[in-house]
């Protein structure tokens, strides 16, 4: 009886066995994705495999980056590594005259071969990597020269591109913003150009080493047809390059992308020139003011030459601390004396005016205290004392004058009165002559505004021309 049930599991157990190895058979054609033909109405091709996801294509494994030391240069110990190198300015952001520098935004590109990161392709084409495989090789180490404040834009992630060739190439371009330093010469402000230049070098590596060219020599440098400035004209974008020296390193390549910028003067025409110009034709307005009325003639030079000193500090506040004089500077130093000028020629006006009506009231009350009453009815004494005597007959002999009524009085009184008289009428000829031919102007002191008026537009006119000829 025992025998039965042992035969009875030995007879079952092949059949198990048979149907579990199809049920894991069944789950095995599941599991990697099997479709039934029967269940979709059409075949369905075969999706081909991208090769470069599976393990034996990694990137590392591909470019055999951890099969050599990428810490040194291609080609080490040989010659040098021409590397090339072409710029496309994205924008020319800002240029600051206080600061003497400049805001760029470019493109970067370096081109180079390294044979360490070759790979076999049946289709050469090339592979695109962003920043993070730039760890892990070696790339050129180009900085700015007289930089002072860059980076690398990293919005939405760090703008870096490198494409790898299968023999080889590599192309590296990165997104920048650079503020360098422009050596500017404001002699000519603002009827000015400026060169500015930028300046790319190796700051590791010498000519011996590596060496920096501009890939496709002036072509290397590209701009916006929009770039921009609301100062500046850009006249011209040109390339250079030579050999830097440094005494405790050597010579290194050096690329030089240079660019002029030719400033807009109509800006400056409407803020400073114009306003100075018109400054100066208002203080010529006094000299048609009345040389008695002071209070106008006074307030109007103070208003000029406090609105001259405003403009021209004004004008200095947007510039440079420099040791030399610009362009504008002589001209408003130049405007500025002009309405000065003015100022000093109403107060010579005004001085000679009061030292005219001075004497002129000394003479009137001189003549008042010391004249008496004259008997022969004439405006001015005009008889003669000869020999300190007189005689009738002299005195008839003025033609023209009516004689008053005599009255008798005794002759030592006439004859002094007479000396009074005489020398009176000596004393004011005298002046009278000399003032006639020196002193014409301090009589009538009106006459220096006159001159005034044609002196002073004259000479304006005069230096305008001068100073538009020689900066224009």
């Amino acid at each position: 009886m025992m025998i039965f049930p042992k035969l009875a599991v030995l007879f079952l157990f092949p059949i198990i066995m048979v149907d579990c190895s199809k049920h894991q058979s069944g789950r095995r054609r599941r599991w990697t994705g099997a479709v039934d033909d029967h269940k979709y109405g059409t075949l369905l091709s075969k999706k081909m495999v991208d090769t470069t996801k599976t393990r034996k294509v990694k990137t590392d494994h591909l470019l055999r980056v951890d099969d050599h030391d990428f810490t040194m240069r291609p080609a080490f110990a040989g010659p040098a590594v021409p590397v090339g190198v072409d710029v496309q300015v994205e924008s020319l952001d800002s240029i600051s005259e206080v600061d003497m520098d400049f805001t760029m935004t470019l493109y970067l590109r370096h081109y180079w071969k390294d044979e360490r990161l070759s790979f076999p392709s049946t289709t050469n084409k090339s592979m695109t990597f962003d920043g993070r495989l730039v760890k892990k090789i070696w790339v050129p180490d180009v900085f700015f020269v007289h930089s002072k404040r860059s980076f690398i834009h990293d919005t939405t992630t760090d703008n870096i591109m490198l494409r790898v060739f299968p023999d080889g190439h590599v192309l590296y371009s990165l997104r920048v913003t650079v503020t360098a330093a422009c050596n500017m010469d404001f002699s000519r402000f603002p009827l000015d150009s400026q060169t500015c230049t930028l300046e790319l070098e190796s700051y590791a590596y010498t000519d011996e080493d590596l060496m920096l060219y501009w890939k496709s020599g002036n072509d290397s440098l590209s701009t916006d047809d929009k770039i921009s400035l609301s100062q500046f004209l850009i006249q011209q974008f040109h390339t250079t390059s030579r050999l830097a020296f440094y005494s405790s390193t050597g010579w290194y390549n050096r690329l030089y992308i240079n660019f002029t910028l030719r400033r807009h003067i109509f800006f400056f025409l409407l803020q400073t020139y114009f306003p100075a110009t018109l400054m100066v034709m208002l203080s010529w307005v006094s000299f048609w003011i009345d040389r008695r009325a002071v209070p106008a003639r006074v307030s109007l030079g103070i208003t000029t030459v406090l609105t001259m000193s405003t403009i021209i500090t004004g004008v200095n506040a947007s510039m440079p601390r420099v040791s030399y004089i610009k362009a504008v500077d002589i001209y408003l130093w130049v405007s500025f004396v002009f309405v000065f000028l003015s100022v000093l020629e109403y107060a010579a006006v005004n001085y000679l005016t009061t030292v005219k009506d001075g004497k002129d009231r000394k003479l009137r009350e001189k003549a008042k205290e010391q004249s008496l009453p004259c008997s022969c009815g004439m405006s001015h004494t005009k008889t003669m004392m000869l020999d300190g005597t007189y005689s009738e007959a002299d005195a008839n002999s003025l033609a023209g004058y009516t004689r008053a009524p005599t009255v008798p009085e005794d002759p030592q009184d006439k004859q002094e009165r007479m000396v009074v008289h005489l020398s009176l009428d000596s004393e004011y000829s005298t002046a009278k002559k000399r003032g006639i031919w020196s002193f014409s102007i301090i009589q009538n002191t009106h006459t220096i505004d006159t001159y005034s008026r044609m002196i002073f537009p004259g000479s304006y006119i005069i230096f305008n021309l001068i100073y538009w000829c020689v900066y224009c």
